[in-house]
């Protein structure tokens, strides 16, 4: 306060609130953003993580403070397989991104297999994906060792030698790090040693790590480190593991692992991870932020006990901005910023034009199987519509976790399907035999209620609820989470108008 002026009691409080530095609430990007790997370019952070079978593929973001976060495009608009962790790498001003492909029934891939895009720019455009020869390894974590040369660490812990331009292998993998045991009686999913992610510090290098199983028990996924001096080891775990892990399930957040460690332009380190909220599995791993403290003997720790609160940001972020709802007409076509198909078919984005709204040619006999629109959602109460016009297809709106599990309702011009379970159920809602209805559901903390109406008529109630809570990856053994879609079944197709959606909390 400047001496000698008296401030008003409410001044007072205003100009004290500036001085405090901005809060946020995990997560920092809500919804299903599995294995985040990020990147530092100058003043600002890029990020991508798991897209597994959602074509775009492999969604960037971009952030001024690990704090906010906005949509900057795709890096990979078609997939070769599913698409697991990666990394990303600069070198020599040139970007990089290692990805592994997981073999799917649309890919025409039979191993795991590790592939390299590369751009001039975190903006693109990025190459085609270029096949390393690298099977049955996922997880890649680029590092430039102290010799110069470029290395690909994978799960295992395993590590290959790349070409100076990093496009190809030299040599085979070898076992280089056996990891960190924790105690035998720790319930973890299972031991899963993978996730290396690299950075340098000083004379050491730091290899982050993941075990403990990223799925299964709240305790079991977990952040370690080990450090060298050299990138050829040998590897010293730190006397401080675990870095992070859940201990009890009483918390808020499970599963915390697949880390990546990095420093602020003011010179604090933060670690940027995944995991899931208690209660709500089906919202699938989402993106944490906390704050890293370093120890006297030079080993990076957590800095909190919890970060199921409000935490103190970087400081130079600004105030985050709540959850909010929008509304598509679908005047363009917003694939990766909203929309992506689930288990593509290649060329499945020519299934879309836009003529009056949304057109999505009809594919399979049903929802299981049409490759549906889907939309990644972190609230724990929504509410969805859509206007839905069917020609020859059948068509509508659905909550949709995979091919085997999902609910909700669509229409084919002489009834309503309602699904629940993965399942069209033997409920015959008397909805009118037309071609054009509006649908709408609401997902309140797992309760899901249906709504349906002729345009400009009264809403009706469908006449069954379903409850959620188990619609996810413990269930399915299928790392993905629930979500809104669209889909189109049959020869013909579905023409979709005026989506929106809400939260409700």
């Amino acid at each position: 306060m400047v001496v000698g002026v008296t401030w008003p009691r409410e001044q007072e409080k205003i100009v004290e609130s500036e001085r405090m530095p901005p809060t946020f609430v995990n997560p920092v990007l809500g919804g299903d953003r599995p294995d985040p790997a990020v990147i530092k370019v100058g003043d600002e952070y890029w990020m991508t993580y798991s897209s597994f079978e959602s074509a775009p593929g492999l969604l960037l973001y971009r952030s001024p403070d690990l704090v906010n976060w906005t949509y900057a495009g795709s890096a990979l608009a078609e997939p070769l397989g599913s698409t697991f962790a990666v990394d990303i790498a600069e070198v020599d001003g040139r970007f990089f991104i290692y990805i592994p492909f997981i073999p799917a029934t649309w890919s025409a891939l039979d191993a795991p297999a590790i592939f390299v895009i590369h751009a001039d720019s975190m903006e693109g455009p990025w190459s085609d994906p270029i096949d390393l020869g690298i099977r049955w390894a996922i997880d890649p974590g680029h590092v430039v060792g102290e010799d110069g040369k470029r290395y690909l660490f994978v799960n295992g812990i395993r590590r290959i030698g790349l070409t100076d331009d990093g496009l190809a292998t030299v040599g085979e993998l070898e076992k280089v790090y056996d990891g960190w045991r924790y105690p035998e009686e720790w319930i973890t999913e299972a031991y899963a040693l993978e996730g290396p992610k690299l950075f340098r510090r000083g004379e050491w290098f730091y290899l982050v790590s993941a075990v403990g199983g990223t799925g299964g028990p709240p305790t079991g996924h977990m952040v370690i480190v080990a450090r060298s001096r050299s990138v050829h080891g040998p590897w010293e775990n730190s006397p401080h593991n675990p870095v992070a892990r859940t201990e009890q399930a009483a918390e808020k957040w499970w599963s915390r692992g697949h880390a990546t460690i990095l420093p602020t332009g003011e010179g604090s380190w933060w670690m940027v991870s995944h995991g899931y909220e208690n209660g709500y599995r089906t919202l699938g791993r989402q993106i944490l932020l906390e704050p890293i403290a370093w120890t006297e003997d030079g080993w990076p720790a957590a800095a909190l006990d919890d970060i199921g609160g409000e935490l103190d940001a970087p400081a130079a972020a600004s105030v985050p901005s709540p959850s909010r709802g929008f509304d598509d007409d679908f005047a363009a076509l917003r694939l990766g910023e909203r929309w992506t198909f689930h288990a593509p078919s290649p060329g499945e984005a020519a299934r879309l034009t836009l003529d009056d709204g949304l057109v999505l040619a009809g594919k399979g006999t049903g929802p299981g199987d049409t490759s549906p629109l889907a939309l990644v959602v972190g609230d724990h109460s929504y509410e969805v519509e859509v206007d839905v016009e069917i020609d020859g297809a059948e068509g509508g709106l659905l909550l949709f976790f995979n091919d085997r599990l999902f609910c909700g309702m669509g229409i084919d011009g002489e009834r309503m399907r309602s699904y629940s379970g993965g399942h069209v159920t033997h409920w015959r809602e008397p909805a009118p035999a037309v071609r054009r209805l509006q649908l709408r559901i609401r997902n309140d903390e797992h309760i899901v209620t249906g709504w349906y109406r002729e345009p400009g008529a009264e809403w009706v109630r469908h006449a069954i609820r379903y409850e959620t809570s188990g619609y996810h990856a413990n269930t399915m053994g299928d790392l993905l989470s629930l979500r809104p879609a669209l889909y189109a079944a049959g020869a013909g197709m579905a023409r979709f108008r005026d989506f929106r959606y809400r939260p409700l909390r």
